[in-house]
């Protein structure tokens, strides 16, 4: 009987983590179009299948749910770490070079674009109306800042910080440059390749922030 339990436990499980996906699936179509403010929960929930109580019962409200669309759609996944405890910031802490630092920002930050440009862009659409929006589209500003201070900090630490640099001007830069707009400008409005725009990022921010020999 206990096994069966366990089982039964396990499946229960699975169920509720295939219910949340398709849940967010759709969310994360509908929020970009025909938008957040245009699409009530009972549209979410017939596009994912289920019952608007269902719904209900697993977010709890419409701005919830779009909190953690945002969340999940940053991280690529469900996993409970937070960015600075995922491998890409080990690894780009174990380089000693800055630009390699950046290159190596460079290439999740571009893979983190690409999966999340129409929800952050339909988000900053949204924030223009909505005051739930507004404040989800701050607080991920605010994140986001946050993150560039732990870069801006580990290049720091390097010693080749241009001389008109410190650790808070280096995030201004960097927060700026990786801001989803210039993405969304570059690779899907003008067509660049995601490689030719990885290297426009690094090339942008060393000469913005390090020494002329990094």
């Amino acid at each position: 009987m206990a096994v069966k339990r366990r089982y039964q436990s396990a499946r229960r499980q699975d169920q509720a983590r295939q219910t949340r996906h398709a849940i967010l699936e759709a969310a994360g179509k509908l929020f970009v179009d025909p938008g957040y403010a245009a699409t009530p929960l009972t549209a979410v929930a017939a596009e994912a299948g289920v019952a608007i109580q269902t719904v209900y019962a697993v977010f709890g409200s419409k701005s919830q749910l779009l909190s953690e669309l945002i969340d999940v759609t940053i991280a690529g996944d469900d996993d409970p770490r937070s960015l600075p405890d995922r491998p890409f910031v080990a690894e780009i802490r174990a380089l000693a070079d800055p630009r390699a630092k950046l290159a190596r920002y460079a290439r999740h930050l571009t893979e983190t674009h690409a999966r999340q440009v129409e929800v952050m862009l339909a988000l900053a659409g949204a924030a223009t109306a909505d005051p739930d929006a507004a404040a989800i589209w701050h607080k991920n500003l605010q994140d986001r800042r946050r993150g560039m201070e732990m870069l801006a900090a580990d290049l720091a630490a390097t010693g080749r910080l241009r001389s008109d640099h410190d650790i808070d001007s280096a995030a201004d830069v960097l927060w700026l440059a990786m801001d989803v707009h210039n993405y969304d400008w570059l690779v899907r409005q003008r067509g660049w390749p995601p490689e030719r725009y990885q290297r426009w990022y690094v090339d942008t921010v060393a000469a913005a922030i390090l020494d002329s020999s990094a």
